[in-house]
């Protein structure tokens, strides 16, 4: 069988590190007690001035990055990548999920779609894995200082990645290819090759929207953190996820075998259509 393209995409924090990249040094490099005393700002510049969450907070870096006469550099961001901390598995699971989908006749491809900094996940040693990773990022000047945001992706505009990795227009500022009609059949990876991983309710849109369109959502839990075991039991009983596991990405645990029946399914799917009025 000649090898079908599938596509696993994922949310970042909280699915593939169990903290928001920004508090492992970046907020305490600001001064900050504590990280939670950092979205408190970012919560309160938000609802006092009606700002988007997303933009409230990379304003919000800038800022107190500022305050503190620091500049921050693109480099600075892919340092920070180096600090972040991932769940069980997550550094070896790509080579391993690689192989189960090769050994099923699949072609696997990784994408990161988060509200994060790409930057900063540019800086991890993961990100050669992802074919494309879209994230929020800054204008820089000159210098490499950023001074502004120069993409934002918050929980709504997540949904149109999933229609660029779809159609394989990958490039972020290519939006007449990617309004333009296009059959479903001739879209290199069809929504029911697609899988999405992701952890609370930012990532519903997308959940919803791979879910309702034949492919599989997976919300992911803290099994240290009840409300998001909580959370993720509530997105299957309101339909809005296809199954929920464990943030563990280890050799042979939930998740691992979890994909692995996916992917098998697919096959199955694969080729009983190419057995459809086959006499």
């Amino acid at each position: 069988m000649k090898k079908v393209k599938v596509a696993l995409m994922y949310d970042f924090d909280k699915t593939l590190s169990p903290r928001d990249m920004q508090e492992f040094t970046f907020i305490p490099s600001l001064g900050y007690k504590t990280t939670s005393a950092f979205w408190s700002d970012v919560t309160a510049i938000a609802k006092e001035n009606k700002m988007d969450a997303i933009l409230a907070y990379m304003y919000m870096m800038l800022k107190k990055s500022q305050d503190n006469s620091k500049s921050i550099r693109k480099q600075d961001f892919k340092d920070l990548g180096k600090d972040i901390e991932y769940y069980p598995g997550v550094l070896t699971w790509f080579d391993r999920i690689n192989e189960i989908g090769k050994g099923l006749g699949l072609d696997v491809e990784h994408y990161i779609i988060s509200s994060g900094l790409t930057e900063v996940i540019e800086g991890t040693p993961i990100a050669k894995k992802f074919k494309k990773i879209y994230a929020c990022k800054f204008y820089y000047d000159e210098n490499g200082v950023a001074k502004w945001p120069s993409l934002v992706v918050n929980y709504t505009t997540k949904t149109q990645y999933i229609f660029r990795i779809n159609k394989q227009i990958l490039d972020e500022n290519e939006d007449k290819a990617l309004n333009q009609y296009t059959k479903e059949e001739d879209r290199p990876i069809p929504f029911k090759h697609m899988i999405y991983i992701g952890d609370g309710l930012t990532d519903v849109p997308c959940m919803k929207l791979v879910k309702e369109n034949g492919g599989k959502s997976i919300v992911v839990y803290n099994k240290k953190k009840k409300d998001t075991k909580d959370l993720a039991q509530s997105l299957i009983e309101q339909n809005r996820a296809n199954y929920m596991s464990v943030s563990d990405y280890s050799s042979s645990k939930e998740m691992e075998k979890l994909v692995e029946k996916i992917f098998k399914q697919m096959k199955a799917d694969i080729e009983l259509e190419k057995m459809e009025g086959v006499r």
